[in-house]
């Protein structure tokens, strides 16, 4: 797909542009309004074409949780394996559609493979995640920073008391998600790993703060977040962080969301997915 489109969806989906804005620049760029519709579905996150593990899968038991946040309850997603023991626990953070039915998909994904994974919502705060796309970020753009920062060192409290879990607890977020689980890093000294999928990096003077190892996954098309990566690097390197990073050549933005096939990468997918798997059961002690 022409790159141009790629960047204008992305332009979209984190500026955010009006909806109206952007399908006018689409349909300039494909040339007329029939080959933009046809673009859409391709660039558009269709649920039901990718649910990995369903909803109902025998091996899980998942249910719809609270705990105490920063102002007040929060809600999530709670997955783990049917019949474990204790197992050392993961917090998914969503992107800035909220916790939406794919995000829930990588919950299940991750409790599979032998951990006790919680997929907050992270809109709780402003009455959860709506089913329209559009709204979901313009809320997340209303969120308090601080507070929200301070509703997953919470979470990260709240998985380290939890009765099914071993009291190790790791992170992992795509997108903005990337963005707080960097951030969560700097903010809690309970976390014992995190996970960052392209998100935007902390400030550089936090990274002195970051106890946990951190796997960092970035696109090599992505431009608007790496622009930030090599003075993160420097930095994770002069505190003495642990740490791995990676780029996916040719990968663009939001590559592991399999629920887009314009920007979906299977291959970097596949092994940023048995990297992050790897290293959380090193880091956690599965």
């Amino acid at each position: 797909m022409d790159r141009r489109i790629i960047e204008l969806y992305d332009e979209y989906t984190h500026a955010p542009l009006d909806r109206r804005v952007f399908i006018s620049r689409l349909t300039a760029l494909a040339g007329s309004a029939a080959a933009a519709a046809a673009l859409l579905p391709l660039l558009e996150s269709n649920y039901a074409l990718a649910q990995v593990v369903p909803a109902n899968d025998a091996r899980l038991e998942t249910s719809r949780i609270t705990w105490p946040g920063a102002s007040g309850d929060l809600k999530g997603y709670l997955a783990k394996p049917k019949g474990a023991g204790k197992l050392p626990a993961v917090i998914v953070i969503h992107e800035n559609r909220g916790l939406n039915p794919h995000i829930e998909d990588v919950v299940r994904r991750v409790a599979l493979e032998g951990f006790v994974a919680l997929g907050p919502d992270m809109l709780s705060p402003l009455g959860g995640t709506p089913a329209d796309e559009d709204q979901a970020r313009t809320m997340i753009g209303q969120l308090d920073g601080k507070q929200t920062l301070d509703n997953l060192v919470r979470t990260v409290g709240f998985l380290r008391n939890h009765p099914g879990a071993t009291g190790k607890v790791g992170a992992m977020g795509f997108c903005w998600g990337g963005g707080m689980a960097g951030m969560l890093a700097t903010a809690s000294p309970d976390l014992d790993a995190s996970v960052v999928y392209y998100g935007r990096t902390p400030p550089l003077e936090a990274v002195p703060n970051i106890r946990a190892k951190l796997l960092l996954n970035y696109a090599g098309l992505d431009d608007r977040i790496n622009e930030s990566v090599p003075a993160f690097e420097a930095a994770l390197k002069k505190a003495g962080v642990d740490h791995a990073l990676h780029m996916y050549e040719g990968a663009n933005h939001a590559f592991n969301n399999d629920t887009a096939p314009a920007r979906y990468d299977a291959a970097a997918a596949r092994l940023a997915w048995t990297r992050t798997v790897e290293f959380l059961k090193s880091s956690l002690g599965t």
